[in-house]
């Protein structure tokens, strides 16, 4: 099995830039495990829409799309959870 490219948002990139570097690290990894599984345990597919999903990082959301023809995870919004959820 092939592991999947990652994208980032723009958004997605600017938070990513402004997070603490305690829940930095915790966030690239998570990147990097959607890479080899884009179905970790206690992701979560949202309701509403057709391929959204999201997985949680402490008080943080990753909130991403998976094209499986091209094999790439697009990460649409990283953010915290009171607020990531807004202009989806």
């Amino acid at each position: 099995m092939a592991n999947y490219k990652i994208e980032l948002s723009r958004s997605a990139e600017k938070t990513l830039k402004a997070l603490p570097k305690a829940d930095l690290k915790k966030v690239v990894n998570a990147l990097e495990m959607l890479a080899i599984t884009p179905f970790p345990k206690g992701c979560r597919k949202l309701s509403g829409y057709a391929s959204l999903f999201r997985v949680r990082i402490g008080l943080y959301r990753i909130i991403y799309e998976i094209e499986e023809q091209i094999i790439t995870i697009k990460i649409l919004k990283i953010g915290h959870r009171k607020d990531v959820y807004r202009h989806l």
